[in-house]
C-alpha cells in the first residue's frame, strides 16, 4: 500500500508541479488514477532514477502546501 493518498483535485495541481520540476516526464509517465499511487510511485521511480524514498517525500512535499509553486 502506498504511503501517500492523492486525490484527483490535488494531483491536477500537484501534477504541475511534478512537470514543472522534471521536464523529462511525460504525460503517460504522469497518469494517475486515484487509488493507484503505487503504480504512480514505481513508474516514477524508474522514469527518475531514484529510490521510492525520495519519490514518496517529493510528492508528499508537493502535497503540504498545494497553492504554493515549489516542489
Amino acid at each position: 500500500m502506498a504511503e501517500i493518498t492523492i486525490s484527483k483535485e490535488e494531483w491536477q495541481k500537484l501534477k504541475l508541479k511534478v512537470e514543472r520540476k522534471y521536464r523529462e516526464l511525460s504525460e503517460e509517465d504522469l497518469a494517475y488514477t486515484p487509488g493507484q499511487e503505487d503504480e504512480l510511485i514505481e513508474r516514477l521511480m524508474s522514469r527518475l532514477k531514484r529510490n521510492r524514498e525520495y519519490v514518496v517525500f517529493t510528492l508528499k512535499k508537493g502535497l503540504a502546501n498545494l497553492d504554493n509553486n515549489r516542489l
